[in-house]
């Protein structure tokens, strides 16, 4: 990986609970109140309409020096020139996906349990950059999404991998205290920044309830 990646607060687009505001609109507010990393995800878009939607929000960004992610699908982030993919479980596997990006692309893979972790032991070195860790609590916004793992979960995660942990999963200001607490390098979130009445004022706040 060719840079440092602030990991301390990710905002994960959501484009239908961004709603009217849209998607643009809630990531600069978001910059604004301190999101350190951007990751655009629409499962329901096309591929055509989420490479647009990532375009934009990759021009939204310059300048901020916030880095820019894509979710699941490094076509799109190689397409666009984002800093990044996050891959899921079922998604293209990450010794792929570094095997077609080569060393710029900053890869982050979704983990749930210790048994997942160690496929990451196996992989070649420098495969992964991060992992995601979740969802901590029951969440929504990821229908599909595992169970929850909760904080003992999260925490032995977090005790095992070599790798920068990012907790994802039911994640707001009222539990980032918690959650920061068991070792992460940072939180994703969803709904607690997308559907704010007041997005940089929603980010600010978990940045505040984190110490970050």
């Amino acid at each position: 990986m060719s840079q440092v990646l602030d990991l301390r607060l990710c905002l994960v687009t959501d484009t239908r609970l961004c709603g009217k505001r849209g998607v643009l609109a809630t990531v600069a507010a978001a910059v604004a109140g301190g999101v350190t990393a951007v990751q655009v995800r629409d499962p329901l878009a096309t591929a055509h309409q989420l490479f647009e939607l990532a375009m934009s929000v990759r021009t939204q960004l310059l300048g901020t020096g916030v880095p820019l992610l894509v979710d699941d699908r490094l076509d799109i982030a190689l397409a666009v020139g984002a800093d990044g993919v996050h891959l899921g479980q079922a998604d293209l596997p990450p010794t792929a996906a570094r095997a077609v990006a080569g060393p710029r692309l900053v890869i982050g893979w979704s983990v749930s349990t210790l048994a997942q972790l160690d496929l990451v032991r196996r992989f070649p070195a420098d495969t992964v950059d991060y992992l995601g860790v979740g969802p901590v609590y029951d969440t929504a916004t990821k229908p599909d999404a595992a169970a929850a793992i909760g904080l003992v979960g999260l925490r032995s995660v977090c005790a095992a991998a070599a790798l920068p942990c990012v907790a994802i999963g039911g994640i707001g200001d009222g539990n980032t205290a918690d959650v920061a607490a068991c070792g992460v390098a940072g939180v994703a979130v969803v709904s607690a920044i997308c559907a704010a009445v007041d997005p940089e004022a929603a980010a600010r706040g978990i940045r505040q309830a984190a110490g970050w």
